[in-house]
């Protein structure tokens, strides 16, 4: 007899997407872009080499801003502000930065039509030596890897600039976030 897992059920059943991250691990509220900046700062810290940022919601949620900000606090945690831009990937699908503690790949599938197309940016080698930030990660499909850390940005009505973060994740990811939370409150 096989054994069933979460993993063997997607599997079974057909479905084209890679199964949730674990669970719920925080909900955020971002008032403004500095909200914003102090999150993906926050991750940027936490991040480490094969770590996978999936970063989900709907056109004009924040995605890309929040990646760059990301990009950015590494840069800056290594030796100060970026000197070059940091471009949206939409039209090349990706960008590569050369950054501190890893190489982050910064993946934006929106315009790829099969998930092996990712095989031909780079995937694996952004999976093995680097960290990836996946925008649209719904369309790897099956391809999205399971440990990850996902951030669910929307917008809210309360405003047209407030957004909510959900993060969802694994127990690793759990302990990152939990421990941070612990050394801010201690500081």
């Amino acid at each position: 007899m096989i054994p069933v897992t979460d993993r063997t059920l997607w599997v079974i059943t057909g479905a084209m997407t890679s199964p949730p991250a674990d669970s719920l691990l925080e909900e955020i509220r971002l008032p403004d872009e500095a909200a914003t900046v102090a999150l993906a700062g926050r991750l940027a810290r936490l991040a480490v080499l094969g770590d996978v940022i999936a970063l989900k919601g709907d056109l004009g949620a924040g995605k890309t801003a929040l990646a760059r900000a990301f990009i950015r606090a590494l840069w800056a945690a290594a030796d100060g502000a970026p000197a070059e831009e940091i471009p949206s990937p939409t039209f090349t699908l990706v960008q590569v930065y050369d950054c501190q503690p890893a190489t982050v790949w910064h993946f934006d599938l929106y315009r790829i039509k099969d998930p092996e197309e990712v095989y031909e940016l780079g995937f694996e080698e952004a999976l093995s030596g680097g960290i990836a930030l996946i925008e649209w990660p719904e369309r790897l499909g099956r391809l999205l890897p399971r440990h990850r850390l996902e951030v669910v940005l929307e917008q809210l009505p309360d405003g047209p600039r407030l957004r909510r973060a959900r993060l969802y994740g694994d127990a690793a990811w759990q302990a990152r976030l939990s421990g941070d939370r612990r050394q801010a409150g201690s500081g």
